[in-house]
């Protein structure tokens, strides 16, 4: 049972891990961090590619990765250079991060499914010198002035094979590569969030930051996460979300661990490939883990290999913890909570330690070690104790930089004492255990994926037939919350819902889409003019609101 946190001298309360602080050796690069310990586990399988079955060793892992460096920096790639990795998981998406960062240089993830107005907005405010892509893909991008390298053959003309940029100094030799110094604060990835409001941001993760969260994760005598050698992680969560770049991919190639890449999501497969390569990890978000309890089909396999279900990106509610373990009754099941502008781990349930700790249901964890936490009262700024509800902040090593070309964001994040404000809010009780009960941000998370409320409404505004408009989240049995708006027409006009719906589909990725339309008078709003989707969650939750047609 934890006690009530100490005050500091100025009068915080502050919450730490349960886990004692470690020594993290954040002078390191992110790639050599990544293989520090490569010697120990050179041979074994470090990724599996879940489409053809083809294993890749630890030692031709850090070899490809280097040549995918020695490739880049051939292409003119250079130091503080951004690539755009426009990519499904995939072999080479590892790659060219891998070999990003062995030269200095930056990747932006983005989602292939992405419009070409989506990517290209992403690579124009990211300053994307390359994008590595499939050629599906490819029409999206032609538009951005970049050098385009394609993964899949035959090429298209005008791009260039990712297979030439790995191999053009033939496989039989070990590439030179230029000589750079990498400073602990330097941007490694460069993710697109919306953070507690407005348009989506450039969140510049640093080496120092993402090697200090894996560590918080996996490094120590009783790491958070016990992963080793002997583990096949499953990675079905795409590569492009922070989730799982940092804690699926890093924290695997920390460990030695063999990590089973899956392109997409698709349940029956995904449970061929945990009985074939009897894989013990397996991280979620709610939304499959929905599919998996609902499904009938995961009872044909064998499940009993995976000893870890950890899920994040959204909360999971008891009643769904309690469906998934009468399917994989062995398995740990747990939460973490995380943002991508905090690293993105905030918290972890500690069932998955070396040496575990027994964890309530509907639990986030407890923060992770060499990190502060504290809950504040959002209205007054005040520091609250435990049992207290508040909105929930970060400080560390781990957090982000900033957002990139946007220091009144940054600071309106980030506070001058150096304290990341999520924009959830929650509490942490007698037990040291995280619990979210709401959210102060704007963003809709639907199935995880983050969509930003700011940036469907700038577009429903240019339609010529609405006067005003504001978008908020409804919530959904099937993916937690959905896209929907309120739209005030313009004079005279008697525009439709579908008409809305089919406009705002064009320009947006699939789970940006308005799934309904409610026509009303004004959109309320403050004196100086802010939405106060506060009033329009209260009219949606009182069932369908007057004016809808």
């Amino acid at each position: 049972m934890g006690s009530t946190p100490p005050e500091t001298a100025a009068g915080e309360y502050i919450f730490r891990s349960k886990l004692p602080d470690i020594d993290i050796p954040d002078h390191l690069p992110l790639h050599s961090y990544c293989f520090q310990r490569i010697s120990d586990f050179s041979s074994r399988p470090c990724l599996i590619d879940g489409a053809t079955g083809a294993v890749l060793t630890y030692a031709e892992v850090e070899l490809s990765a280097r040549r995918a460096a020695a490739g880049l920096h051939r292409l003119g790639v250079r130091q503080g250079d951004v690539i755009m990795l426009l990519l499904p998981n995939s072999v080479e998406f590892v790659l060219a991060f891998l070999g990003a960062s062995m030269i200095g240089a930056v990747s932006t993830t983005a989602n292939p499914f992405y419009t070409a107005a989506e990517v290209q907005k992403q690579a124009a405010a990211a300053g994307a010198k390359l994008v590595v892509t499939e050629s599906s893909h490819v029409k999206k991008v032609w538009d951005i002035g970049a050098t385009v390298v394609c993964i899949d053959e035959p090429t298209p003309e005008g791009c260039l094979p990712f297979s030439e940029v790995v191999d053009a100094e033939g496989t039989a030799s070990l590439p030179t590569l230029p000589e750079v110094e990498i400073r602990p604060d330097d941007v490694v990835a460069l993710p697109y969030s919306s953070g507690t409001t407005g348009m989506p941001k450039g969140v510049m993760l640093t080496h120092r930051g993402l090697v200090t969260s894996v560590a918080q994760q996996v490094d120590g005598e009783n790491p958070n996460l016990h992963f080793s050698e002997e583990d096949v992680l499953l990675c079905t969560l795409p590569l492009f979300h922070i989730y799982s770049l940092n804690s699926v991919l890093l924290c695997g190639l920390r460990a030695g661990a063999g990590i089973l890449l899956m392109r997409k999501f698709d349940v029956v497969r995904m449970m061929e490939l945990v009985q074939q390569f009897r894989v013990t990890i397996a991280p979620f978000v709610p939304p499959i883990v929905v599919e998996l309890a609902k499904s009938p089909v995961v009872d044909e396999y064998d499940l009993s290999s995976i000893r870890v279900v950890m899920s994040g990106a959204a909360p999971m509610g008891k009643e769904l913890e309690d469906k998934l373990r009468a399917k994989i009754p062995n398995a740990k099941l747990g939460q973490g909570y995380g943002m991508t502008e905090a690293g993105p781990v905030l918290s972890m349930c500690l069932a998955f330690a070396k040496d575990p700790f027994e964890v309530k249901s509907g639990s986030c964890g407890t923060v992770v070690r060499n990190a502060e936490l504290k809950i504040v009262d959002p209205d007054t700024g005040v520091s609250l104790s435990r049992n207290q509800k508040g909105e929930i902040c970060i400080r560390g090593a781990q957090i982000m930089k900033g957002y990139l070309n946007d220091p009144v964001a940054t600071a309106n994040t980030i506070d001058k004492d150096g304290w990341l404000h999520t924009g959830d809010v929650g509490y942490v009780d007698d037990d040291d255990e995280i619990f979210i009960v709401d959210r102060l941000k704007e963003l809709i998370k639907y199935k995880g994926f983050q969509v930003a409320p700011a940036e469907l409404e700038a577009m429903l505004i240019t339609h010529p037939d609405i006067k005003d408009a504001a978008v908020v989240p409804m919530k959904n049995d099937d993916t937690g919350e959905i896209p929907v708006a309120f739209v005030v027409r313009s004079n005279g006009s008697e525009t439709t819902e579908d008409e809305i719906k089919r406009f705002i589909s064009k320009q947006v990725v699939f789970y940006k889409r308005i799934h309904r339309v409610f026509f009303v008078e004004i959109i309320p709003k403050s004196p100086s003019g802010k939405i106060l989707r506060k009033d329009l969650r209260v009219k949606l939750a009182a069932g369908i609101p007057n004016g809808h047609n």
